[in-house]
């Protein structure tokens, strides 16, 4: 598996690519912005994007996907749950957040428990609402990115439309923490933890 984190745009959100090494087939996940440095990355690795999985319906994990979509004619995914808030700028917060409105039709809405074909690898789509009715994280070998459910020693904001503190809590404990605990969690923001230590030091699941 070929696997790139960038940190994107002003908001400081986490871009990742995940490629296939046997097909050189890519999926991005959450471009918020910086078109050109995730080409680049893109090239570097000789990868062609099929793909762009969004972990939720939010501006500042958007912002490139029109353009990625026009460059390479990748499909977009996202859960069903957040697919309309992905088509109105009012609630997927663009405006404010790339100051233009990004309206964006995906063309697969997934659900709990889809499993996405990349090459030689699968896909896990894991729902876990609570920063959005539809977040969602992905689980591919022993990583899991989990978007704005999960941070290192935090969680994602429940004020936004669609957000719920105890549902995001439920997320994190029985759908989060029910896998290894050596697996390696890749967010949205910030960096990286594993869920053993987010068991131990998440002040959040701890209460």
């Amino acid at each position: 598996m070929i696997f790139e984190a960038m940190t994107v745009g002003s908001f400081l959100s986490n871009c990742y690519i995940i490629g296939s090494e046997t097909t050189k087939e890519a999926a991005i996940i959450d471009p918020g912005a910086d078109f050109d440095r995730i080409v680049s990355k893109l090239k570097e690795h000789g990868l062609t994007p099929t793909m762009i999985i969004l972990t939720h319906a939010h501006g500042d994990h958007i912002g490139a996907v029109n353009d990625l979509v026009e460059k390479y004619g990748a499909k977009v995914y996202i859960h069903k749950d957040d697919a309309e808030a992905l088509k109105d700028a009012n609630i997927n917060l663009s405006k404010m957040v790339t100051g233009k409105s990004i309206s964006i039709t995906p063309d697969v809405e997934l659900e709990d428990g889809d499993i996405i074909k990349l090459g030689d690898l699968d896909l896990k789509i894991i729902h876990t609402p609570g920063h959005t009715r539809g977040g969602i994280c992905i689980k591919v070998e022993n990583i899991m990115l989990t978007g704005d459910t999960l941070f290192n020693s935090s969680i994602g904001r429940t004020d936004f439309p669609g957000g719920s503190y105890e549902d995001i809590i439920a997320s994190i404990k029985n759908k989060i923490f029910k896998y290894d605990d050596d697996t390696i969690i890749y967010p949205g923001h910030n960096s990286p933890s594993t869920i053993k230590y987010e068991k131990q030091h998440n002040p959040f699941v701890q209460q």
